[in-house]
């Protein structure tokens, strides 16, 4: 079984992730999206709701496993036998970081990174600059899927 892991923080998931998902779930028998907990950031959305969110958004692939995981995620890869680390790259700047981390993961347990090449329409996408733009009154209905995109409105207008 061919196992990879997409991992992030989905605060909210946008169709650039889903880009990158769908596309490792046409190579992999099972790809695992790993929702980042990193307790000093404060999230517009809770670890739950992401996971649900993204839950929702890759229905349709029937291959994909949402979970949440807080450490190294060479040892969430270790725990569930993953041996490949699926990453989109937007930009030069991207990929100096993400070898970084790649070389480091590789070095520690051997776990190897692809990195896949985001869809042009996506390369400026960000979840924080979807939130930015949101949040000052912008659409960004054609960045999210629809449920995401109506959860962040509501979100929004909480605030």
């Amino acid at each position: 079984m061919r196992r990879a892991v997409c991992p992030g923080s989905f605060d909210p998931i946008t169709n650039g992730h889903l880009d990158i998902i769908g596309r490792a779930s046409r190579l992999y028998d099972v790809v695992h999206v790993a929702v980042m907990i990193n307790q000093s950031k404060k999230g517009l959305f809770t670890v739950e709701e992401r996971i649900e969110l993204i839950r929702e958004a890759t229905a349709e692939y029937g291959n994909v496993e949402v979970e949440s995981f807080h450490g190294l995620l060479v040892d969430f890869c270790k725990q569930r036998d993953i041996p490949a680390i699926v990453k989109g790259l937007r930009a030069v700047s991207d990929f100096d970081y993400e070898l970084q981390m790649a070389q480091m993961n590789n070095g520690l347990t051997g776990v190897e990174t692809l990195f896949v090449p985001t869809n042009p329409t996506y390369s400026f996408l960000s979840s924080s600059l979807v939130k930015e733009v949101a949040a000052w009154g912008g659409d960004v209905s054609h960045l999210l899927p629809p449920s995401v995109h109506a959860a962040l409105v509501e979100r929004l207008a909480e605030r």
